[in-house]
């Protein structure tokens, strides 16, 4: 059995930089959505990188605690010897570390990391969600001493690592430097391990659950009880507009299984319009449940200043968790479901899951999301869709623009992706074809398998 709390994460490096850097000038904010492991992480942090440390969990403190902050937020010094006495933790100055916990539940906390920070006698990390909704900021000043960092679910590489495979990445990210193609034994087992990420996913307590057991039906368990507290959180949390978040978030599935994944707000009521839902989507945004992909209506360096954020595709934030959102008319059989989507055995609409994979796997590398469409009924060469685009890391010179495609089948067309070259050349950099296959370049177009994705 694999320990939850020694899985490895990305973000640790991250951490580490933030304390040997600029600890004693800004306290840091770690952002993310429910259940992705941000208390795991910097728990684990404190325990290996400080003399002590304290956690206060603002969703689960005593009356005790919380009349500690009440008092004494404003006296530093009487606040921390009360609170070391009520946890049991000796602090020492420029050696601990304060931990507030799901902090957006008491605002007070987070306004006070100003003055923490200026005497700065501990280290402080905040982790939370939801963190920059009205009713967590109403009446409060955000501090700018805080260094903020945003979480995902756990990437590839990292579910890779919880499975005990620790250097086939490494392997895997020399070819794609090279542009050479993995064995073929050795892309079967990459693709076998990826479609087992897809359906499993990567919240940390499903990925724990499938370590301990290889069930699928209790990792499904998992993932719903996951679902479940989203669902708590909306009607909690999202006040007069939670009836539409709920609208929106049930929608998704069905609006992926389409061929033109364009959300369609009129979807979900007869003559809605977008900015009947702003503050809806706005709170799926901050509650980082969704990735949203935004069109640009001009694939230059620019991506963001030629956004059309009426225009745009939903993608859940967890593949795996889009599967159990997906399949909840049955939840008895979900094993033998599961089994047959890794095996390739069961007829559904794999293109669901595998463009939200991608898009989960972009956003996981810090990548915002946007694609490409034109829809011209009276001019073929103008109609495509690119369904995503990246710029490249190193602007070099005008040839920045990185248009992806992604195939779920074996047979597919290359219309789209050859119309898109030709029109924007003098943006393009080097087009990808992302499928099942392995590594080739054929007429200035990259194809790569679905597990070198993180990589680009």
């Amino acid at each position: 059995m694999v320990c939850l709390y020694t899985m490895k994460r990305k973000i640790y490096s991250e951490l580490l930089d933030w304390k040997n850097n600029r600890s004693t000038t800004e306290a840091l904010m770690i952002e993310g959505a429910r259940r992705i492991g941000k208390s795991y992480i910097v728990e684990q942090f404190g325990k290996n990188e400080y003399k002590s440390y304290m956690l206060i969990d603002f969703s689960k403190i005593s009356a005790e605690v919380r009349d500690i902050f009440a008092h004494y937020l404003t006296d530093q010094d009487t606040l921390f010897r009360l609170l070391s006495l009520q946890t049991g933790v000796k602090l020492y100055p420029r050696e601990s570390l304060i931990i507030f916990d799901e902090v957006q539940q008491y605002p007070r906390a987070r306004e006070a990391v100003k003055e923490l920070v200026a005497k700065h006698t501990y280290d402080y990390i905040e982790t939370g969600s939801l963190v920059s909704i009205k009713k967590n900021t109403k009446n409060i000043l955000i501090p700018s001493e805080e260094h903020r960092l945003e979480m995902y679910p756990m990437d590839f590489e990292e579910f890779l690592w919880a499975l005990g495979e620790n250097e086939i990445m490494d392997y895997v990210r020399e070819c794609f430097a090279k542009q050479t193609p993995l064995v073929d034994a050795l892309h079967r087992k990459m693709m076998d391990y990826l479609r087992l990420y897809m359906v499993v996913g990567g919240m940390p307590q499903a990925v724990q659950m499938y370590l301990d057991t290889q069930d699928f039906d209790q990792v499904d368990k998992v993932k719903r009880r996951t679902l479940d507290l989203y669902r708590q959180d909306i009607y909690h949390y999202a006040d007069s507009q939670a009836e539409k978040v709920v609208r929106i978030w049930d929608t998704i599935p069905g609006e992926l299984q389409r061929k033109e994944k364009r959300f369609r707000i009129g979807s979900i009521q007869k003559g809605a319009r977008t900015r009947d839902y702003e503050n809806a989507l706005f709170w799926l945004k901050e509650a980082s449940v969704v990735n949203p992909c935004i069109l640009s209506t001009e694939p230059n360096i620019g991506l963001k200043m030629n956004a059309d954020y009426s225009r745009f595709k939903l993608y859940v934030n967890d593949t795996g968790l889009l599967l159990s959102h997906g399949f909840d008319e049955d939840k008895r059989n979900m094993n033998d479901l599961y089994r047959k989507i890794i095996l390739g055995k069961l007829e559904l609409n794999k293109g669901m899951l595998v463009e939200n994979l991608v898009a989960q796997m972009l956003r996981s590398t810090g990548k915002k999301l946007y694609y490409y469409a034109h829809s011209d009924v009276s001019n073929e060469r103008e109609r495509m869709e690119i369904d995503f685009l990246v710029r490249k890391p190193d602007l070099t010179n005008r040839h920045n623009i990185c248009p992806i495609e992604v195939k779920s089948t074996q047979r597919y067309t290359l219309k789209s992706i050859t119309k898109f070259i030709q029109k924007f050349k003098e943006y393009v950099a080097t087009p990808y074809v992302i499928h099942s296959g392995t590594l080739k370049i054929e007429n200035g177009i990259v194809y790569i398998p679905l597990y070198m994705t993180e990589l680009l």
